[in-house]
């Protein structure tokens, strides 16, 4: 830990990094007087934040994460039926002991794959965010795949054809580039410093594509709108308007990519006006933004919330095929980014997992199984929830409440506060904040390195991720060294994989630092780190695992009649489900809220502010109209994040989800969700009483 020389009136200032799973990794100052901390706010010394914090981490660092009335304070044992909430304190020892018995005799009977484990981005610091898995990884638990409620099928379909999904352009070379597409992200709500800072570099024009008016479409120069679900149709479309005027990169082609020749005849199929006709964008605005991006050079952010649909794998493979075709990877002020990863900056993740603990390959199930999985008392006989909030953000909630609320089932929470999730544990164990621990950060997106460094001590009894399941392999006897290496040892090591030259306390000093002086470019070349070395369009890899050989233009058709497709993105004031429990973040939130297109609203008679209910067979939600050009016809939005517990529905977006699978690697479509609307209620009529028929 580092900090600047205390003033005479006792003033100290630490830097440390915001961990959340956001794409700034905002560099942060924590000021103390007298040794208690007085204010968290953006560092000035980061390139990024630029001495800001955004409104939401502004709030809920300064609010619920150092309120003793709202943190979790010692480990609590459950009193009360499942779900009902009560509990009791317990101490460490005794909780620690009880759940070692447990875990042992589900370990002597051979049922270990029966202890289920799902964790995902409360924080994205790497000791923290997945030393854990050492533990889990020895005892042979069974981990429900945290990508596949987020991300899945994006990363799998770039690894298919590219070999690496997580070697991005590198965001230094805007200023090298003519243009930025971004692809189904919004960094207005999810990259808010990116979104001011750093595309306000990009000199050329910056296109959006996406199906909502997002505050990033609305700042963009050309906004391309297309239906949800007609994404790889709109790229085949733009590949077709770059050929038609002579933009494609034949020699890129032909030198670096293998099966380009498979799928030309649906470029040529996929004219500006058929490609209109199937996504709803104007075939000149598909004319334009082909011939800006294939220009080039240029860059493309790719946004996870893209491949959140039924055939959000084809889609990001389509998308890819885009930047192959035009030779927008490889050289400076090109290529294309989903993450940045850590082996990007030489960190081996199998340091911190240590896999070699395990016995046999881990076992996985998908979230899109998480509530039929422990609805089985066959297997699943033991969870531990940490790091997420799955009644919050995992789909069939009604279904995996009742699962939750199994009396044979051992569940352990880890958690800073009681959530949804907690309210159904046996046993919850209150973690330490990022602000009372040592940890690194890296960006996913910018290349650097960051000290997540301690500035407070715990609050109460709560202690780090990691020495919580420290102390569980002491309780149960275990004695591998690996479950017991100290955090400064682990963060030496991490740290000598990195180009950084120092200590920790150096990186803490500084706070954050570019990995390279060089500007990076993957795929240098042409060259990929697939089995032929080049890009793959034609797959064999996919092709072997059931997927198709190649992309295609696929376009979903649009809604029936009355029925309506909903969009869940991210909220302007929330991380997922992180900061949902704060007071004044609740008041930005307000009610739940539905996004409705002015064309839908005049035919449903709907005016602002009317209560309405949107339902389809999973679940009913309801909600507040907002009548809003940021949806289009056919398509409501939801925003996603809403802790189900504090809204009087008891229920989020999520209600309406059924879990289905997208095309690739059993990950979400929740962006493929279709919902009526079956009830309306006027500000000036009666209320609907409780399970009355509409």
């Amino acid at each position: 830990m580092t900090r600047t020389p205390a003033s005479p009136a006792g003033r100290a200032i630490i830097k440390t990094t915001c961990p959340r799973d956001c794409y700034d990794a905002c560099g942060m100052t924590v000021v103390k007087d007298d040794g208690v901390v007085r204010r968290v706010g953006g560092d000035p010394d980061h390139a990024i934040a630029q001495g800001t914090l955004c409104g939401k981490c502004a709030v809920t660092y300064n609010g619920a994460w150092r309120s003793a009335e709202q943190r979790l304070m010692t480990p609590l044992r459950r009193v009360g039926a499942k779900g009902a909430g009560r509990f009791e304190p317990v101490s460490w020892d005794a909780a620690l002991a009880d759940i070692a018995t447990h875990l042992g005799g589900v370990i002597a009977e051979g049922a270990q794959k029966s202890i289920i484990h799902t964790h995902y981005t409360g924080t994205v610091a790497l000791i923290s965010g997945w030393y854990p898995i050492r533990f889990f990884n020895r005892i042979g638990a069974t981990e429900v795949d945290p990508d596949t409620v987020c991300n899945k099928a994006g990363h799998v379909a770039l690894e298919l054809m590219l070999g690496t999904s997580l070697d991005g352009f590198d965001p230094e070379t805007v200023d090298e580039t003519a243009m930025v597409l971004i692809w189904g992200a919004n960094p207005a709500h999810s990259a808010p410093h990116q979104f001011k800072t750093w595309l306000r570099r990009a000199k050329g024009p910056v296109v959006v594509i996406d199906p909502i008016a997002t505050g990033t479409a609305r700042r963009a120069d050309l906004h391309l709108k297309p239906r949800p679900g007609t994404d790889a149709a709109l790229a085949f479309g733009l590949m077709h308007a770059a050929a038609t005027e002579g933009l494609l990169d034949e020699a890129f082609i032909a030198a670096h990519t293998a099966g380009f020749e498979e799928i030309r005849a649906d470029i040529a199929a996929a004219t500006p006006e058929r490609t209109a006709g199937l996504t709803g964008v104007p075939a000149d605005d598909i004319r334009a933004a082909a011939r800006l991006y294939a220009r080039g050079p240029s860059l493309l952010w790719l946004g996870q919330g893209m491949q959140r649909q039924p055939r959000g794998g084809n889609a990001f493979r389509a998308a890819a095929t885009l930047a192959l075709a035009t030779g927008n990877v490889g050289k400076p002020g090109a290529g294309l980014l989903y993450m940045n990863g850590p082996a990007a900056r030489g960190i081996d993740m199998a340091t911190l997992t240590a896999p070699h603990l395990a016995a046999a390959p881990p076992a996985a199930v998908s979230h899109m199984d998480l509530a039929a999985t422990l609805a089985d008392p066959a297997a699943a006989r033991v969870l531990f929830t940490w790091n997420n909030n799955i009644m919050a953000s995992s789909p069939q909630q009604a279904a995996l409440g009742a699962a939750l609320a199994r009396e044979d089932l051992l569940h352990v929470a880890v958690d800073i506060f009681h959530t949804d999730t907690t309210r159904y544990a046996d046993y919850v164990l209150p973690a330490a904040s990022f602000l009372e621990f040592d940890d690194l950060v890296l960006s996913y997106f910018d290349l650097t390195i960051s000290a997540q460094a301690k500035a407070m001590e715990p609050m109460g009894e709560s202690l780090p991720n990691q020495e919580i399941f420290r102390r569980l392999a002491a309780a149960m006897g275990l004695d591998d060294p690996e479950l017991f290496e100290t955090d400064a040892a682990l963060l030496a090591r991490l740290l000598a994989q990195t180009p950084f030259t120092g200590t920790f306390a150096d990186l803490a000093a500084r706070g954050t630092v570019r990995a390279f002086p060089e500007r990076r470019v993957p795929f240098a070349g042409g060259v990929f780190p697939t089995a032929s070395g080049k890009a793959e369009i034609a797959c064999a890899a996919a092709e072997a695992a059931g997927y198709p050989r190649t992309p295609y233009p696929h376009a979903d058709a649009p809604p029936p009649s009355g029925r309506f497709r909903v969009l869940s993105p991210a909220s302007l004031w929330q991380m997922n489900s992180s900061y949902g429990n704060d007071e004044k973040i609740l008041k930005q939130l307000g009610a739940p809220r539905v996004l409705v297109h002015p064309q839908d609203a005049a035919s449903l008679g709907l005016d602002e502010a009317d209560e309405v209910v949107v339902a389809n067979t999973v679940g009913r939600l309801a909600v507040t109209v907002a009548v809003s050009p940021e949806a289009q016809p056919g398509m409501f939005v939801i925003h996603k994040g809403r802790w189900p517990g504090l809204d009087a529905s008891g229920v989020n977006v999520n209600v309406l989800f059924d879990g289905a699978k997208a095309d690739i690697a059993e990950s979400t479509s929740v962006h493929g969700v279709e919902v009526g609307l079956v009830e309306v209620r006027k500000a000036s009529r009666p209320a609907i009483p409780a399970g009355a028929a509409p």
